[in-house]
């Protein structure tokens, strides 16, 4: 008896694996674990992810390409993806996310998977590194290789050839020196004839690789069967209406004929969808963009959406998230130039010694010069930020007038209206022009206790507004300066989210315009970036972003703040005194 199980269960081990499709497969022997998803247990597939798996399991297509929101599964239908592979048809796999974090949290999240699914466990063992050690990223199953790379370090991606390249959130992927990550993993395919290449991405800009990809494929859109007349259409935000000031009121009207479908009727529309190529031309390139609309969660009804929307929509910075993340598509770039004249023609009656009710706190900005220094003072509300002043302070750089100056500044109390009094509670003062470093670094560090740093601009849409820097035993913050300037130009050219006063002069919108978007082609790659026209100065730009920036200095609560200036009991004015030690060096 013994010697036939034996028997048996070899010849089960050398008989191939069933010829199933991948979406089957998955729903068949993919259990999904509680820590990793609000559904565990056996995973079922939504059609529009079943329409995915299809287009993997096509021989005549090579790429695909998921333009998506969150809150439609895909991570999941990776990890099926990948275990499919694994279990059915080895081959060497390459996992790219973004950073080495992001590839190393992947990992225990598809690990968890493979423990959850009895058909997995024990597929994968661990590959020793060069020390003898076992890794998680890179791990051995039988006839193939799975490894997790990190898209931010470029030169392991020569060192690896794949069968199946999978790639996420590839609009987080950075071009460094090396080149385009996107590319060199790419490269590492080309001895597959029979490769598959996935790239899949929530969207940031319209002139991100996601963007670019789904744009080269054919470009399909998921289609919902409407249950009234029985016409397909795709769910567009347009389309989704509710009565004013009453989100759960949320639904569908149909395109074709003016259909009222309400939120239960979501799943079987869903169900009884398909997707349908826009470009039925290209050939051997899948790309499907599929957003929150359409998602079965719970936490993606219309309803909810659209409260959500209403929140977002009071700032661009929150409506950028909302269209990134639940609709799934690109935040439109402005690329033409403002206009300084419209700009001050903007200006309204209040400014430092008349404040407006709505602002909570002032923060400066401070350019510098080696003969001047020039500060910005902002006010910032709950949405809205207020540009509320410019200053010039004369003087060499190297010299004690001009600091003095400032620190008189910062040490200013005004009036608030409704009660309280107000200062400034944060500075960010420039340090990376024109060798200052040492000199700003002997005025901040001992102001450093109420907020007052040294700052270096660097580059990157995707950057923090501020963060500290990395280098050990400096007080430098870092401003992510071309992130700062998209969202305030995105604000002036929207009109909304900025306020000027009438304390502002000519030469303040003058230098807030002096730069402009532009796309440059940097190794065939469009690479986005701000630059400044010709003739202009830029004082008065830098030093906004700079109080933009130092807004993120600070942690007070909004409710807490607004309870402090009502009331009348607020600080009182403290006297401009006390000079640091070393300006009188």
């Amino acid at each position: 008896m013994g010697i036939e199980l034996i028997r048996s269960r070899a010849l089960k081990a050398l008989r191939p694996p069933a010829d199933m499709a991948t979406a089957d497969w998955i729903e068949a022997n993919i259990f999904l674990p509680q820590n990793a998803s609000a559904l565990p247990g056996k995973m079922k597939l939504w059609a529009y992810q079943r329409g995915i798996c299809d287009a993997l399991d096509d021989p005549g297509i090579e790429r695909v390409t998921v333009l998506k929101s969150a809150r439609i599964g895909y991570t999941a239908l990776l990890s099926g993806i990948i275990a499919s592979h694994v279990a059915n048809a080895p081959a060497p796999i390459l996992a790219v996310q973004p950073t080495a974090d992001d590839a190393r949290d992947y990992a225990v999240d598809l690990e968890q998977v493979f423990s959850a699914s009895p058909a997995l466990r024990g597929l994968l063992s661990d590959e020793a590194d060069e020390t003898g050690r076992s890794t998680m990223l890179n791990r051995r199953f039988p006839g193939g290789s799975l490894k997790f790379l990190a898209a931010k370090s470029p030169r392991n991606l020569r060192r690896h050839t794949a069968k199946i390249l999978i790639m996420d959130e590839i609009d987080g992927f950075e071009v460094s020196q090396e080149g385009d990550p996107i590319e060199l993993a790419t490269m590492r395919t080309m001895t597959f004839r029979d490769r598959k290449i996935i790239a899949g991405s929530t969207p940031v800009f319209d002139f991100g690789p996601a963007t670019r990809l789904y744009d080269k494929s054919d470009k399909r859109i998921y289609e919902c069967l409407c249950p009234s007349c029985n016409e397909f259409a795709e769910i567009k935000w347009a389309d989704i209406r509710w009565q004013k000031g009453d989100p759960d009121s949320a639904h569908w009207t149909c395109p074709n004929n003016g259909c009222i479908v309400q939120e239960r009727d979501k799943p079987a529309m869903v169900a009884a969808g398909r997707w349908r190529a826009t470009a039925p031309d290209v050939k051997g390139h899948a790309g499907f963009k599929v957003n929150a609309l359409i998602s079965p969660h719970f936490n993606a009804r219309w309803a909810k959406l659209a409260a959500e929307f209403l929140e977002a929509k009071k700032s661009p910075e929150t409506l950028q998230t909302f269209t990134n993340l639940v609709l799934g598509e690109p935040w439109k770039t402005e690329g033409d130039d403002l206009d300084e004249h419209e700009l001050f023609g903007r200006r309204e009656p209040f400014r430092l010694d008349a404040l407006p009710d709505d602002v909570l706190f002032l923060t400066a900005g401070v350019d510098s010069q080696d003969d001047r220094i020039e500060v910005v003072i902002m006010g910032h509300g709950r949405s809205d930020i207020f540009a509320l002043d410019h200053r010039i302070f004369w003087g060499p750089i190297d010299g004690e007038a001009v600091w003095q100056d400032l620190d008189s500044l910062l040490r200013e109390t005004w009036q608030h209206p409704n009660g309280g009094t107000i200062r400034i509670d944060a500075a960010c003062i420039d340090s990376g022009d024109g060798g200052h470093t040492e000199i700003v670094n002997s005025f901040t560090r001992p102001r450093y206790g109420r907020r007052v740093v040294a700052i270096k601009g660097v580059p990157g849409f995707s950057r923090a507004f501020l963060q500290k820097s990395g280098t050990k035993g400096q007080l430098l913050w870092l401003v992510g300066s071309d992130a700062v300037k998209s969202q305030l130009f995105t604000r002036l050219a929207r009109g909304v989210g900025v306020r000027f006063g009438d304390a502002l002069e000519p030469i303040y919108f003058e230098q807030l315009t002096s730069e402009r978007r532009v796309m440059r082609y940097v190794r065939g790659r469009p690479d986005a970036r701000f630059e400044r026209i010709k003739g202009k100065r830029a004082e008065t730009l830098d030093a906004t972003v700079y109080a933009w920036a130092a807004r993120q200095l600070i942690g007070v609560n909004l409710d807490r703040r607004a309870e402090e200036l009502s009331s009348e009991a607020a600080p009182k004015r403290q006297p401009q005194i006390v000079r640091s030690t070393w300006l009188n060096r």
